[in-house]
């Protein structure tokens, strides 16, 4: 159930590769152990228009949404959203000077969402035949 969205001004790929990026987060979401490999979904979605700041053009921003499923401790979150910052200031290094970073913690009530994942049993699979294991 785990969602990464990753909302970032269209400017940022002129510094960063965004699927490295991607990539990034999803490992380090991984590494924590809070985030199921079988269910972690991570995504990025460029914004076109936008006003940072002083409305430079150079102005960049990096918005991280992280929606997990209710039921983990405030010290997991804390943990959670720390390992994110942590990969994005690694992954882009003297790049962030001017990108406004953020990372958010949502909560998803399970009394209004729906979910079916047909991908699990398939992970499970594949992880079965390479040897592999299925939590990251």
């Amino acid at each position: 159930m785990p969602h990464l969205i990753v909302e970032h001004s269209a400017n940022v790929a002129d510094v960063a590769d965004i699927r490295g990026l991607v990539d990034a987060l999803h490992s380090a979401a991984l590494a924590t152990g809070i985030a199921p490999l079988d269910a972690l979904r991570t995504r990025a979605a460029p914004r076109e228009y936008v006003a940072i700041g002083d409305r430079d053009p150079s102005n960049k921003f990096i918005a991280v949404t992280a929606r997990l499923g209710a039921g983990r401790s405030d010290a997991d979150k804390q943990r959670f959203i720390d390992a994110l910052m942590h990969a994005l200031d690694e992954y882009l290094g003297a790049a962030q000077e001017t990108i406004m970073l953020s990372v958010e913690y949502q909560e998803i009530d399970p009394a209004w969402r729906l979910n079916k994942n047909n991908l699990r049993d398939v992970i499970g699979e594949r992880a079965e035949r390479s040897g592999r294991p299925t939590d990251g």
